[in-house]
């Protein structure tokens, strides 16, 4: 007879808990990892989608950023431009009038075709140190500055190669913000171009009449029907203090205290001898 084979042996109800409990506990672990796994993805997400924001965000700051060092780099760029002579600029109010559709007259003049007494009354009425300073009056922009500090209305004081830069380059409108957009374009307009230079582009960029009339020549014409050449000395003051507004003012029909500005502006163009040094011809 065969041996009988032993009895199988049942597992007693510890061993069968502990094997539960192990399965249980791998599930468990196999759940976790998958939720780990799971919740480390959701945060790679979260951590992509805050780096392509942050990245927009500095893009957003970066190209506007780009865009206003370009727009400030033109002006001093146009600047050097206009040291050549066959370049005739034009102001920034002849460019929206014709924009707009209003009419422009202009026509480009030489300084040597233009009256001298033309251009000194000009500088005796607009900036009597023209020939002395770097393009800005310390001493008056200091004035302005004290004015607008103790909250008064922001003056003048502009000389003829600020108001150049202004006429060139940016708006009408008394501001302390364009004045001191000014300075720096002033600076530099009177350190690149030579003042005979900065003279004609003034003469022949400022407004010196009321319907679109540009540059002396165009003034002379409407005022008065002659070329910048053909001024005599009295006609030469009534457009020098035509300047500041010609809305307003009319050399050809000047009121009493016109006549009397230009009276003061007359005698000093008469006398104005080495203030003018630097026009000389």
């Amino acid at each position: 007879m065969s041996p009988k084979a032993p009895p199988r042996m049942q597992p007693s109800s510890r061993n069968h808990d502990q094997v539960s409990r192990a399965k249980t506990t791998s599930k468990a672990s196999g759940g976790a990892s998958r939720g780990a796994a799971k919740a480390s993805g959701a945060g790679k997400g979260r951590a992509g989608g805050k780096r392509r924001i942050s990245l927009l965000r500095r893009r957003w700051i970066r190209y506007p950023l780009l865009a206003l060092l370009i727009l400030a780099t033109v002006p001093f760029v146009l600047t050097l431009v206009y040291r050549i002579d066959a370049v005739r600029p034009v102001s920034t109010l002849m460019l929206s009038r014709m924009v707009t559709l209003q009419p422009v007259d202009r026509q480009w003049v030489e300084i040597d075709h233009v009256a001298p007494r033309l251009y000194q009354s000009v500088m005796m009425s607009e900036d009597g140190q023209f020939c002395s300073h770097h393009g800005i009056d310390l001493r008056e922009l200091r004035a302005v500055i004290d004015d607008a500090l103790e909250g008064e209305r922001v003056r003048g004081a502009s000389t003829i190669t600020m108001q150049t830069a202004k006429n060139l380059f940016l708006w009408n409108g008394r501001s302390l913000i364009r004045k001191g957009l000014e300075v720096p374009l002033a600076i530099w307009i009177d350190l690149v171009l030579p003042k005979q230079r900065i003279m004609e582009i003034y003469l022949n960029i400022a407004e010196w009449g009321p319907s679109g009339q540009f540059g002396i020549k165009a003034g002379a014409a409407h005022h008065f029907g002659r070329a910048p050449d053909g001024l005599n000395n009295r006609q030469s003051a009534l457009l020098a203090v035509t300047l500041p507004n010609p809305h307003v003012r009319d050399p050809a029909r000047p009121g009493a205290g016109m006549q009397r500005v230009a009276d003061i502006v007359q005698r000093r163009a008469a006398q104005s001898g080495d203030y003018v040094r630097c026009l000389s011809r």
